[in-house]
């Protein structure tokens, strides 16, 4: 299910910018838009707060992976080009 859900989510995300790349909407076609981006948004972040309770649930299970004080990335680091 949630596969789906953010599956959906990136097709939306193409047809939004197909549709605001064109420059020529009406109204109608605006308010379908937002209505469907705000129903996937609430999808993708149902989907993300359901992981995120499972991963703090699982925090308390393991040894300390970050190598610090207990208040680091969890051992995940992204390099500095994945924030544009």
């Amino acid at each position: 299910m949630e596969e789906e859900q953010v599956a959906a989510a990136g097709d939306l995300i193409e047809e939004a910018l197909r549709l605001l790349g064109g420059l020529s909407w009406t109204p109608g076609e605006l308010h379908l838009l937002a209505v469907e981006l705000t129903t996937s948004l609430t999808h993708v972040r149902r989907v993300a707060e359901s992981r995120g309770a499972r991963l703090a649930a699982s925090e308390g299970d393991g040894p300390d992976t970050d190598g610090g004080d207990g208040e680091g990335t969890d051992g995940l680091q992204l390099p500095a080009e994945a924030f544009g």
